[in-house]
């Protein structure tokens, strides 16, 4: 298999971002939240869950819980009883509670708006870190690497790399800083709809042009 040339690759990658953009203008984050810190408490939740169930379950929680405060003090039985149904909700819940007590400790209750303070939160990684940055406060640090993101890229060819965290630093490099939020969002939505993990359509898919894999037998 031939390596393709930087410049090559780079051409492709801005291809792709045109056709992603024109197929899904109004992608977006798929998480209800009204402020930072429920899109940070809705993404730990996220972890091996869908956003759909999330949705579900933030619904009720963010009702009753409306500050790192509330959450900080909450019965922690009660906080693991509220997400139960997200999966792993004994470790979900000790992380928020975790989380918001150091949000209330170190921060006066506020999500901050750096990378380092949010990934010294219980619970919050890099990819949490990127998804609060990017849309609850527009700061484009870097590109959320998910499952979907992961597939596509390699799928595409934008990268070699198998670790989240190399993935990311090669999507850096192809994607303008202003749309590295964004091109998250048009990955995860053709994740989503179209280049699903075991049967994609190939055959209909907006960016077949582009894709090395189409005709590439599975």
């Amino acid at each position: 298999m031939s390596r393709e040339s930087t410049p090559a690759r780079a051409e492709r990658a801005r291809a792709i971002l045109g056709a992603l953009q024109r197929t899904y203008p109004d992608a977006h984050c798929e998480l209800n939240y009204s402020n930072p810190l429920e899109l940070l408490i809705a993404t730990i939740l996220s972890a091996q869950c869908t956003d759909k169930r999330v949705n579900l379950v933030t619904a009720e929680l963010f009702r009753r819980y409306r500050s790192a405060r509330e959450f900080a003090e909450a019965p922690l039985a009660d906080l693991e009883q509220a997400v139960r149904s997200t999966g792993f909700y004994r470790n979900k819940a000790k992380n928020i509670q975790a989380c918001c007590r150091k949000l209330v400790e170190r921060h006066g209750g506020e999500v901050p708006r750096t990378m380092d303070e949010l990934t010294a939160l219980d619970g919050a990684g890099r990819k949490t870190a990127n998804v609060v940055l990017g849309n609850a406060f527009g700061i484009n640090v870097g590109v959320v690497v998910d499952t979907h993101v992961s597939r596509l890229s390699q799928r595409l060819r934008l990268t070699r790399e198998t670790t989240p965290e190399r993935i990311e630093l090669d999507l850096m490099k192809l994607v303008p800083q202003p749309q590295w939020a964004q091109f998250s969002h048009w990955l995860i939505w053709h994740g989503r709809r179209r280049c699903m993990a075991r049967t994609p359509e190939c055959e209909r898919c907006e960016l077949k042009a582009l894709c090395p894999q189409v005709g590439v037998k599975r």
